[in-house]
């Protein structure tokens, strides 16, 4: 798991990187692309997996943003699932 939670880490941070040489317009397309598809998705998949290592990826990510703006965000789950992720993440 710890090699896996590695992996995504190092690849997500080559992800993030990419974005530094892009202008907001540019990533607010891709953003608004990125959605599009997720929205796709879920009219095709019934319940998504999640791994260990996407829910505490998820739950590392979001966890700080208030439930409203969870709220707002186009997610597989819900705000109080990522929320209860966090709190076992803690737990641990």
């Amino acid at each position: 798991m710890l090699l896996r939670l590695a992996y995504l880490a190092v690849t997500d941070t080559f992800s993030f990187m990419r974005f530094l040489p892009m202008a907001d317009r540019d990533k607010e397309i891709e953003i608004l692309a990125l959605r599009h598809q997720l929205m796709v998705l879920q009219r095709q998949v019934a319940k998504p997996l999640f791994t260990p290592e996407d829910r505490f990826l998820l739950s590392g990510l979001l966890h700080r943003l208030p439930v409203d703006k969870l709220r707002q965000l186009v997610l597989l789950v819900r705000p109080d699932t990522l929320m209860r992720w966090h709190r076992d993440l803690l737990r641990r």
